[in-house]
C-alpha cells in the first residue's frame, strides 16, 4: 500500500506537469499529502520499535515537517505567503525517505535484514533532510527579512 501511494503520488505530478494540468489547490494538497503519508509511516514505524527505524530520524523526519508547515503558516499570519517551490534536494530527500520507509516496511513483511542498504538509505535521509530544511530557513528568513515595521 506504501508504495502504491508513492507511486501514485510520483504519478499524478508527472501526469499534472506533462499535461499542463496543475492547479493552485493541487500545488497545496500534494505536499501535504506528502507529508501526512511520510509523517505517519515513520511515526508508525518509530512507535513499533528503535529495532526497525531510529527514533532519532523519526524525530529528524517529522521535526523537519513541522518546520516547514509552521514557517507557511508563520508567512500567512504576518500576511507575506511564501511562494510554495520544491527544491531538488526536497525531492531527493522525499525519495531518500520513501525508499528507506520501503526497505524497512519490506523487510518487516518478507522477513528479511536489510542491511547494509538500511544504513545507506538512512544516510541520504539524513544529509538530504538537513541541507533541505536548512536551504527552506534560508530561503524563508530571507522572505520574511523583507517585512517592514509599522
Amino acid at each position: 500500500i506504501f508504495v502504491v501511494a508513492g507511486v501514485s503520488d510520483a504519478v499524478d505530478g508527472f501526469l499534472a506537469k506533462r499535461f499542463n494540468m496543475a492547479s493552485e489547490l493541487g500545488a497545496l494538497l500534494d505536499p501535504l499529502a506528502d507529508k501526512a503519508l511520510l509523517v505517519s509511516v515513520y511515526v508508525a514505524l518509530g512507535i513499533w520499535g528503535t529495532d526497525y527505524v531510529p527514533r532519532w530520524i523519526v524525530i529528524l523526519v517529522v521535526s523537519r515537517d513541522i518546520m516547514i508547515v509552521s514557517a507557511v503558516i508563520v508567512s500567512w499570519l504576518f500576511d507575506k505567503p511564501i511562494p510554495m517551490k520544491p527544491l531538488m534536494v526536497s525531492k531527493l530527500n522525499t525519495v531518500a525517505q520513501v525508499a528507506f520507509a520501503a526497505l524497512v516496511l519490506a523487510s518487516l513483511g518478507f522477513n528479511f535484514k536489510p542491511a547494509p542498504y538500511d544504513v545507506i538509505l538512512m544516510g541520504f535521509v539524513t544529509v538530504f533532510t538537513l541541507v533541505s530544511v536548512s536551504l527552506y530557513l534560508v530561503e524563508w528568513v530571507r522572505h520574511m527579512s523583507t517585512i517592514e515595521a509599522s
